[in-house]
């Protein structure tokens, strides 16, 4: 039977995903820093399941819950690095310890998963999922310090691909638009320039997808040992235009589309008195 471990499984994307697994026969285990929810979503599942505390920037605290997910299920046959957090805000306004927080969380946290679990990957020639983002090459203003990790996530994913295949191993990477979970719901709320401009943005990155639909993407990204998965599909054309998108012609589209957004953006922010994101920090959760 297949294995595998989620990390910020807690809620959204990643207990979507755990959920998807159980019904398809996986056993799954699901980590995070949300016990209350872990256990939780862990009885939801069904008896063969796990959960376990988990902080994705403490390497030795997912070394200990890979080896307790082997020691239950004898094996481990797929790993998603899914916990991430987000922050909203400008290069000149973010401050810096926001911005490594970020970096920390999504970045050597996602490296902190993979290399806990890959000798046990190894073991059983499974696959690796890390959870990156339309932001991986499609960066937008405001999300600067979260568009960096995105990217990062994707060329470390690429540079693993090809560091394991000789191994039996596969590695993708998951790249989702506006996925309706909480921190873009939040986000909107706080945030009401950043929702107007999220409205105005061109087609696919103006568009909001279920957990649920997310979930199913990614179930069969890992069937498929994908290289990357794309929810909605469409984040697939932004992949293969991403120079011209980033192009001298892509910032003269994003500046027209922007209009006042970055002046009151940032004025909200100020408002606000804190990073927007704070929220997320303890959640761990995409």
């Amino acid at each position: 039977m297949r294995t595998a471990l989620i990390t910020g499984a807690a809620r959204g994307i990643g207990a979507a995903t755990a959920k998807a697994l159980a019904e398809k026969g996986t056993r799954v285990a699901v980590v995070g820093l949300e016990p209350e929810r872990l256990a939780a979503l862990t009885d939801e599942l069904g008896p063969g399941h796990l959960w376990h505390p988990v902080d994705v920037t403490d390497p030795e605290s997912l070394r200990t819950a890979v080896e307790a997910t082997v020691a239950a299920f004898g094996r481990l046959d797929v790993v998603i690095a899914n916990a991430g957090i987000i922050n909203y805000g400008t290069v000149r306004t973010t401050e810096p310890a926001d911005f490594a927080r970020t970096i920390d969380v999504n970045v050597n946290g996602v490296f902190n998963t993979v290399r806990a679990a890959l000798p046990s990957i190894i073991a059983s020639r499974g696959h690796v999922l890390t959870i990156a983002s339309l932001a991986s090459f499609l960066p937008p203003p405001g999300m600067a310090a979260y568009a960096a990790s995105k990217a990062a996530v994707d060329a470390m994913t690429c540079s693993l691909r090809n560091e394991v295949a000789h191994l039996g191993v596969t590695a993708g990477s998951a790249h989702f638009s506006w996925i309706n979970t909480d921190m873009v719901r939040d986000a909107d709320a706080e945030l009401p320039s950043f929702a107007r401009f999220r409205s105005r943005l061109p087609w696919p990155a103006n568009s909001t997808t279920g957990v649920a639909d997310c979930a199913r993407a990614v179930v069969r990204g890992i069937e498929r040992r994908s290289r990357r998965v794309y929810v909605p599909g469409s984040v697939a054309v932004a992949y293969w235009a991403r120079s011209l998108i980033t192009s001298h012609i892509g910032d003269r589209v994003t500046r027209r589309v922007m209009g006042g957004f970055i002046d009151d953006y940032e004025a909200e922010a100020a408002r606000l008195g804190r990073a927007i994101g704070d929220h997320a920090h303890k959640a761990q959760h995409s």
